[in-house]
């Protein structure tokens, strides 16, 4: 199909919701009248943090990270038993871990539960109603509301039983097809809540790649919204979903259609669309239903940049937007990208935009989605005055693989350009080419051992011999992340680029990740993206495309013979990095990737194809015709 569908199925372990449910649980031995069961008393809650202060887990010993680290390899059976027992089940576990053939496990045999029970209800049960849940703020459509667990809780449980009414049952898939606005929280709960499988499609994307998820997922339902908003333009879901469904084999029984406020009203199709809030209005409140462990929660669909997408992230009208949500909303900790950093960075270097804004409150920034160059690190420390970490994941892992734990006392300090220490549970290694370790700062394979803790994917969908594979069968016993990097002497990992991103230069394996570090470290470049360009000589040799900071007055060329000079003396001759241009935009997908198969292609003067998920296509027209002039 030319993409995989990446089935995450949470076991019965859900961390993000894990030990937060305001006291100490028991576990008998049968559950009653369909209520989820408590658990023993020693499995007691994560305490909060005192108003104002910061985490209590700041002041644990640092030793604290190796312990459980150590644990989870060595007996994950008895580690991930005892966290499970901080949800709630329907009905316990017989047998934690089952370790089957290549790839596979199975965690928590015979045990069920329910993720929105234990995301919303159990806080509703424990006091915790009028607690605020979700806060959304578009700066793109001045909207702001703030909801409560209680009033979470009722949108989800009349959302789940209009689908129900609708004829959605357990195990049928839904597809959400919507903006990023509350409702399409409240979708994915529901979906959960009733134990149907959602797939979100985020906004936007050609009818003819949502055709193809739909025609894959062959949804009973599919949940859209009238329009989406981006900063420059209006997004008509109604007609990208109506051309997608006149090419779909696999149609929906029905589409439920948020109609936007404020932004015009789209006709429906009598006999097939619902409005949203006509069947709300009629809803009752609909109990959550026991599913097995290895129900699929979801399905997701993946791929690296050289296929189709993963996400979409936040547009912002001006670079100070994110300085007054953090202000505004008092935040503690952020996750964002380092593409997002960049641009605020490249429109507003000083941060001036900011200096209004107190951010007495914040005392954490997290990016993810893309490695995050040292840079861009070191900026964002200094403007935002905090510490500023790096991680790693995956679509298919379903959370970090590695990161800093700084509830198990890792540093927050860590060294430049790290993406953290594996999470416990995520044995991380690093493999050449013969499957045999590598030494400390050694470029190879990024390689995690089996199995694969609670929360990652247990397949891909309808698809298991490409599961097999694609991730077991090059390095038996561990799973290929597919992403190159390495260790240094204390554990932390660096990853540099996906595998297939490392320029193979006359023999000599040079990280494209590596050379944008050291470009990127130059005072006059905001952003740059480095492939392989096709040579008679070497094979291929590093191509650097650059984008300048504003207000830039040095000669080009004198800033490439900069960039020549700086790469040789931080990578080495080997890297033989002479050549590059400048533009003014770089092509990158929706969730900030570069599309380095299709810029290689294009410096190398070869066909390239263009994926759906760019955010402006025409950014690759500009660098062809640059390319001819030089």
């Amino acid at each position: 199909m030319g993409f995989l569908g990446k089935l995450a199925a949470l076991p019965k372990l859900s961390g993000a919701v894990a030990g937060r449910g305001g006291g100490a649980w028991r576990r008998p031995g049968r559950a009653s009248a369909g209520v989820p069961l408590p658990l023993p008393a020693r499995a007691t809650a994560v305490p909060r943090s005192p108003p104002g202060g910061r985490a209590a887990s700041s002041s644990r010993a640092l030793g604290e990270y190796e312990e459980v680290f150590r644990s989870c390899l060595a007996e994950p059976e008895k580690v991930w038993g005892e966290v499970a027992e901080q949800i709630q089940w329907y009905k316990p576990w017989v047998r934690t871990l089952e370790r089957g053939s290549l790839g596979s496990a199975s965690w928590f045999l015979g045990g069920e539960l329910n993720i929105c029970y234990n995301a919303v209800d159990r806080h509703v049960e424990n006091g915790r109603g009028d607690q605020i849940a979700i806060i959304y703020d578009s700066p793109v459509t001045n909207t702001k509301d703030r909801i409560t667990y209680k009033e979470l809780l009722d949108q989800v449980s009349k959302l789940a039983d209009v689908m129900i009414k609708h004829g959605v049952k357990k195990g049928d898939r839904v597809v959400i097809y919507m903006p990023m606005i509350p409702q399409t929280v409240y979708c994915m709960l529901a979906c959960a809540r009733i134990g149907a499988i959602h797939s979100l499609i985020f906004g936007g994307f050609a009818s003819k790649e949502l055709s193809v998820r739909i025609d894959h997922a062959k949804p009973k339902l599919i949940v859209t919204a009238s329009f989406g908003v981006e900063p420059k333009r209006k997004v008509e879901y109604i007609s990208l979903l109506e051309a997608a469904l006149a090419r779909v084999q696999s149609k929906p029984d029905k589409v439920l259609v948020y109609q936007r406020p404020n932004l015009g009203h789209v006709p429906l199709t009598k006999g097939r669309d619902l409005d949203w809030e006509e069947e709300l209005a009629k809803a009752q409140c609909s109990k959550c239903v026991s599913v097995p462990s290895d129900h699929p929660l979801y399905i997701l669909y993946t791929s690296g940049t050289t296929g189709l997408p993963k996400g979409k992230p936040v547009g912002t009208p001006d670079a100070g937007a994110y300085f007054r949500v953090l202000a505004e909303h008092e935040v503690a900790a952020f996750f964002t990208s380092p593409t997002a950093i960049r641009a605020i960075r490249q429109q507003d270097p000083e941060a001036t935009l900011g200096k209004q804004y107190s951010l007495k409150r914040f005392r954490m920034m997290f990016v993810a989605g893309e490695h995050c160059d040292v840079d861009t690190l070191e900026w964002s420390k200094r403007v935002f005055k905090v510490p500023v970490l790096d991680h790693w994941w995956q679509t298919e892992s379903g959370s970090a693989i590695t990161a800093s734990c700084i509830g198990l006392g890792n540093s927050t300090t860590p060294p430049p350009g790290q993406a953290g220490k594996p999470v416990p549970g995520y044995n991380v290694m690093i493999l050449d080419e013969n499957k045999k370790p590598v030494k400390a700062k050694t470029l190879g394979n990024i390689v995690v051992k089996l199995p694969l803790p609670p929360g990652a994917f247990s397949g891909l969908w309808e698809n298991a011999e490409t599961f097999q594979k694609l991730y077991f069968q090059k390095f038996p016993g561990y799973y290929d992340t597919m992403d190159a990097g390495y260790m240094d002497e204390d554990g932390y990992l660096y990853v540099l680029s996906r595998a297939d991103d490392v320029i193979n230069v006359a023999g000599h394996r040079i990280s494209a990740g590596a050379i944008e570090e050291c470009i990127l470290f130059h005072p006059a470049v905001a952003d740059c993206a480095v492939v392989g360009q096709e040579d008679p000589l070497k094979g291929h040799v590093p191509y650097a495309l650059c984008v300048l900071k504003q207000g830039v007055k040095t000669q080009e060329s004198k800033i490439l013979k900069e960039l020549v000079e700086r790469v040789r003396t931080n990578i080495g001759p080997v890297a033989a990095f002479q050549k590059g241009m400048f533009v003014t935009q770089l092509p990158k997908t929706r969730s900030g990737k570069i599309p380095r198969s299709a810029l290689s292609a294009l410096v190398s003067g070869k066909p390239y194809k263009i994926t759906p998920t760019i955010e402006d296509a025409s950014v690759f027209k500009h660098i062809e015709e640059s390319l001819k002039k030089n």
